[in-house]
Formats: C-alpha cells, sequence, structure tokens
C-alpha cells in the first residue's frame, strides 16, 4: 500500500525499458515506475529521446506503456512524450507532424539543446513552434554550459513563450555545484516553472521528486514547491493554456548565494 503523501506530477523521465539510454529492462521499468509512485509521483510523462542515436517509435511506446500498466503493480499514471532535441531532421518532421512528438499529444514539446553550442537560428525555430501552437518547454538548461553562458537569451526565450524544465537532482546538487548554482540562479531570475525528475535507472539517476520538493518549500515557500511540481505540470499534461502556468516566485533567503 502506497502512503499518503503529497502530490507531484512528472514530466520528463526515460522509464520505457530498451528505448534509449534509460531504463535497460521491463523490470527496471517496474523499479523506477515503484519509486516514483511511494515518493508521492501520481502522474508520470514517459519521454524518450529523438535525437541521431535513438529512434522515436510512438507505436512501441503505446506497446510498452500498455504492458506496464496491465503488471498489476502500484504505479503512476503514465502519459506519452518526447525528449527532442533540436536537430535538422528532427525539426524538419516536427514541423510536419508536431503531435507525434507533443506529450500526449497536446501542445507542449519538451526540447534539448546541444551541450557544447547554441546552434544559429534556435530562436527561429522557437518561435515557430509558438506561432503553430506549440509551447516548447526548455529541458534542464541548469546543466547546459552554452544555455547557462547566456541567461539573458533563455529570459528572451521565456519573455516569447517558451517554458523552463529544472532537473530535480540538480536542485538538491547531486549534479554538482555549477548545476546547483544555476538551477537556483534561474529559479531566482523568476525563469523556472516546472521541476522534473529526467530519471534514467533507479538508483544513480532516480525518480524521486520528493527531496527536491522539500528543498523547493524550504528554501522558497510551499506555494513555489506545488506550482514547480503540482500545479504546472499538470497544466503541461492537461494541455491547457500556457497563460496559466507561471514561473516560481523570487525568493532571496538569508544564507543562501545566487548568482548575479
Amino acid at each position: 500500500m502506497i502512503p499518503c503523501l503529497i502530490v507531484m506530477v512528472d514530466i520528463h523521465s526515460h522509464v520505457l525499458w530498451g528505448m534509449d539510454d534509460g531504463a535497460e529492462t521491463y523490470e527496471e521499468s517496474l523499479a523506477l515506475l515503484k519509486i516514483a509512485a511511494e515518493a508521492g509521483t501520481t502522474d508520470i510523462v514517459a519521454t524518450p529521446h529523438s535525437n541521431t542515436h535513438y529512434t522515436f517509435t510512438p507505436e512501441l511506446i503505446s506497446a510498452r506503456i500498455a504492458q506496464l500498466q496491465q503488471s498489476g503493480h502500484p504505479m503512476p499514471r503514465i502519459h506519452r512524450g518526447c525528449d527532442f532535441h533540436l536537430n535538422f531532421a528532427n525539426i524538419q518532421e516536427a514541423s510536419e507532424n508536431p503531435s507525434k512528438f507533443t506529450i500526449d499529444h497536446k501542445n507542449y514539446l519538451l526540447v534539448e539543446f546541444p551541450d557544447v553550442t547554441i546552434p544559429v537560428g534556435m530562436g527561429r525555430v522557437l518561435s515557430q513552434f509558438i506561432q503553430s501552437g506549440i509551447v516548447p518547454i526548455i529541458t534542464h538548461p541548469e546543466r547546459n554550459d552554452a544555455l547557462m553562458h547566456d541567461p539573458k537569451l533563455l529570459a528572451q526565450w521565456v519573455d516569447e513563450g517558451c517554458l523552463i524544465q529544472v532537473t530535480a537532482m540538480s536542485v538538491v546538487g547531486t549534479f554538482g555545484k555549477s548545476a546547483l548554482e544555476h538551477a537556483w540562479n534561474l529559479m531566482d531570475r523568476r525563469l523556472v516553472h516546472v521541476v522534473a525528475s529526467d530519471a534514467h535507472d533507479p538508483v544513480r539517476r532516480h525518480p524521486r521528486l520528493s527531496d527536491a520538493r522539500t528543498e523547493v518549500a524550504r528554501r522558497a515557500g510551499e506555494e513555489n514547491a506545488a506550482r514547480l511540481f503540482k500545479i504546472n505540470p499538470t497544466a503541461v499534461i492537461e494541455g491547457r493554456s500556457s497563460a496559466v502556468i507561471e514561473p516560481m516566485t523570487a525568493t532571496r533567503r538569508k544564507g543562501f548565494r545566487f548568482w548575479s
């Protein structure tokens, strides 16, 4: 029996086995889902990579979700999504069939930038998505040196209609000091809309959101924690207007250092 905990919703995970660099086996998928449920996650979006290394196959995703749901094990509700890499082939296909990649085939798309550099024209691509009714959610910029080199560019994209998701393990320092400071700097700048797990395995990159939620509540208050871990991600899954999704309220707490 799963205890009653604070409800959380996770829009970024790699819980489907054999799809990418996430879960490797059916049993590992079940383990990931069990951990998420026990920590209080009621809904989780399975977001296999779509890039030059991994083929994104919606039919296989649906089949594996169905198999997991038929297991009889307690688990969160599983939704469909994609960890969409911004490369030429993907962008071209998404322009023709955007719902193939969006969360539950609605209007939100997780987009991942290259780590080394921001290709020319990415701002125009994001604008085209927005104009077509697709809201890009920029994933884990705090772990991307190219994006963090110019936070003002992220702020510009947010002003134009993009959302930003940071990783739960960055919030508590598991990804190191740099990712920790970047994550809180982005939150202090009112640029973060969602915290998600980006889970890949049960141990090293687990799906447990509860530690990060506790830390956000401690540093920035319960209202902000509820917004980042439940209210906003729920709106994303439901496909509601991005106008209802507000970033975390800027909060400076004594004893915590934020970048200028």
